[in-house]
């Protein structure tokens, strides 16, 4: 007997505005940036957001405080100092509550960040990036100006807000901790108003005091030098944003700290970039400073282990910067020979791959290696898996130390796969693992399909010279 469907229209599900869509973003694991040796990496998509990043929330929180507190009356003028993002989250905010705003941004910032916001019906004032805190010019200073010529503002000061850090104790670390537990090990994140790891921190560390908090600091900011040696060295300028500052921060809580990791410029952009084309996440420069470290942590820790690391931000608001090939040659980010295309081209006209199996015998594949002129070959199971790999000189020294003899399988020589890519990573990456390791394994999918030398490389790129 089927049953009859009530009529009327379903239950409502739906947010009363734009700000209760603030929040549980989703964990994505690393699938090929990290290898099956490595630790899993886990990354929080901040940018998942409305507003397009991690700082709805401190915006949202901060705001409301100062609505519940008698700080912000209606009709009133919010302004704040931002690399962009925050001013996003305050400006959504303020498009629902009805305030004006007004926004002072270093101009280092990306055009979209700046168009985004005057999108939004914010004020944006832009400022000299090269200038000391301290500086009237600064955008720090500029903003304080503005809100103290401003009747009726009301000044979120994030750098030394602390209700920066208690917004992430109350929303980001619980988030976190119900999606993954005791499981987590490392937490990995930007360091730049100091918010998210303080908040973060602070509340993963009382639920489990083992976990590692490590923080990402780029190369010009004083971060990495005052944690590992409590001294404040003269700031430069870097190009990566979001991350870094030129002065300490009373929103950052040192002591929530296990590590500070200094990344560069190119190791974010890179680390982003690849993280668009291998695994399908669009997130910013900050993102692919915590991905790089969190990848290297990875590699250290070793399989068993569980990294989350925080993507503060959208891709698209840097895709006049480091996700254009040309700014990235321009600011000495990529080789002067056209980078374009990935591993797949270089597999044209390619060999057949020669293939060992597991379990082989050691003179079958020391035959093999001599009719083939080949000086390693990856190893496969019975479903064509790769499993590792079999290096001439491992047998060379297996049969002289007396480990293996001629009739063993090979199993006991074969060791771990490296310098791993697929046909889809880009060719950038290429010189990155031709610096650590000797070649480069492309596997599609579980099976090898190709190994790819310095001298496959420098071929190539002979070839687009020509």
């Amino acid at each position: 007997m089927s049953r009859q469907r009530k009529s009327g229209p379903p239950p409502a599900r739906y947010h009363e505005n734009i700000l209760q869509a603030i929040g549980w973003t989703p964990l994505v694991r690393l699938n090929k940036l990290v290898g099956p040796k490595d630790a899993t990496v886990l990354v929080k998509c901040e940018f998942m957001n409305p507003g397009g990043s991690i700082k709805d929330r401190m915006a949202l929180h901060i705001i409301e405080k100062a609505e519940r507190e008698g700080r912000l009356a209606p009709g009133g003028t919010i302004v704040e100092n931002t690399s962009g993002n925050t001013g996003m989250g305050v400006a959504l905010a303020a498009a629902v509550k009805g305030y004006r705003c007004i926004f002072t941004m270093p101009d280092k910032m990306s055009k979209e960040k700046v168009d985004s916001l005057k999108a939004l019906g914010a004020e944006v004032v832009v400022t000299p990036t090269n200038v000391p805190a301290d500086s009237p010019e600064s955008y720090y200073e500029t903003a304080k100006r503005i809100a103290r010529e401003t009747p009726n503002s009301f000044y979120l000061n994030q750098y030394h807000n602390p209700e920066n850090i208690d917004a992430h104790y109350r929303s980001t670390g619980p988030e976190i901790w119900e999606q993954i537990g005791e499981a987590i090990d490392v937490f990995v994140a930007g360091l730049g108003t100091g918010g998210t790891m303080s908040g973060v921190g602070r509340f993963l560390k009382e639920k489990k005091p083992s976990i590692r908090n490590v923080g990402v600091d780029p190369d010009g900011s004083v971060y990495y030098d005052w944690f590992k040696h409590r001294k404040l060295p003269v700031p430069h300028v870097y190009k990566v944003e979001g991350i870094g500052e030129d002065m300490l921060c009373k929103a950052l809580d040192f002591s929530v700290l296990d590590d500070v990791a200094r990344v560069n410029d190119k190791q974010c952009f890179t680390a982003a970039r690849r993280l668009a084309r291998e695994e399908g996440i669009f997130a910013g420069g900050s993102s692919g400073g915590a991905v790089h470290v969190a990848c290297e942590l990875a590699r250290e820790l070793g399989a068993g282990k569980q990294i989350v690391a925080v993507l503060p931000d959208s891709g698209s608001r840097y895709i006049s910067k480091f996700f254009a090939d040309e700014w990235m040659k321009d600011n000495g980010f990529l080789d002067p020979v056209d980078l374009d295309g990935a591993v797949r081209d270089l597999l044209v006209g390619k060999r057949k791959l020669v293939t060992a199996a597991k379990g082989e015998k050691v003179a079958t594949v020391v035959a093999d290696m001599k009719v083939h002129g080949i000086s390693q070959m990856p190893v496969v199971d019975g479903d064509g898996a790769a499993v590792g790999m079999i290096h001439e000189v491992d047998l060379l020294h297996g049969l002289l130390d007396g480990r293996v003899k001629a009739h063993d399988p090979i199993d006991a020589l074969v060791a771990p796969l490296q310098g791993v890519v697929t046909p889809d990573t880009p060719l950038a990456r290429l010189a990155e693992i031709f610096s650590e390791d000797n070649v480069a394994v492309v596997r599609d999918g579980q099976r090898p399909v190709a190994i790819l030398t310095k001298i496959d490389y420098i071929d190539f790129l002979g070839q687009r010279l020509r």
